[in-house]
């Protein structure tokens, strides 16, 4: 099924895999095309989406032409962004100067406006493009902040161990047992926090929306 349409495309239940498209939206003024059959393909291959995890190792890899995205709000931003990280407004998304060969991440602060703006470059012909699945609060707790339960087994402490590796390398603090009591890993005390120009608290960035 393809559906050709003027205007933006609106509304995306996306966090349990779920979306709604509509035609006629008056809000994007290119013309674009969605095969409904094929994008409901990519999302039951979870192909629509990266973990923080692996965003993280692309960042770190230099993968050649990704382009993170972050949609979130001018002072969301300014508060906390993923390193190297781009500010494009979702309004803005469907004129932003892309290459078809680029790799575009896209990133909100709970992932659904990304999950939208993934359907929005879709539709404008865009195919190496994902979103961050968990959006900044993912990122916070997986990348930042991960956490190995004080009884893992030894699998989960050696998957654990490159993943402390992948969160010094971004000034993160790995931490063993319950996150909310927030005990450091002996091995990673001296690892630092974000940049203070960065000052938003991770509790501030997981109450906030889309």
């Amino acid at each position: 099924m393809v559906i050709t349409f003027r205007g933006a495309l609106a509304g995306l239940a996306a966090s349990g895999g779920l979306m709604a498209v509509f035609a006629g939206s008056p809000y994007l003024a290119r013309r674009g095309q969605i095969d409904v059959d094929a994008l409901a393909s990519a999302v039951a291959r979870e192909e629509d989406h990266v973990t923080a995890v692996e965003l993280a190792r692309w960042i770190r890899d230099r993968r050649p032409g990704l382009r993170v995205v972050d949609l979130q709000s001018d002072a969301d931003f300014v508060a906390y962004h993923i390193p190297g990280a781009e500010h494009i407004p979702l309004q803005s998304l469907a004129s932003a100067p892309f290459r078809a060969t680029d790799t575009l991440v896209l990133y909100s602060a709970g992932g659904a406006h990304a999950a939208q703006g993934w359907v929005f470059l879709q539709a404008l012909g865009y195919r190496q493009v994902y979103f961050l699945r968990g959006g900044v609060r993912e990122w916070l707790d997986e990348v930042m902040s991960p956490t190995l339960q004080a009884n893992a087994s030894p699998e989960a402490v050696a998957a654990f161990q490159k993943i402390a590796s992948l969160s010094r390398y971004f000034g993160g603090v790995p931490r063993i047992g319950d996150r909310q009591n927030e005990r450091a890993a002996p091995e990673s005390r001296e690892a630092t926090l974000p940049p203070p120009s960065q000052h938003a608290t991770a509790a501030e960035i997981r109450r906030r929306g889309c």
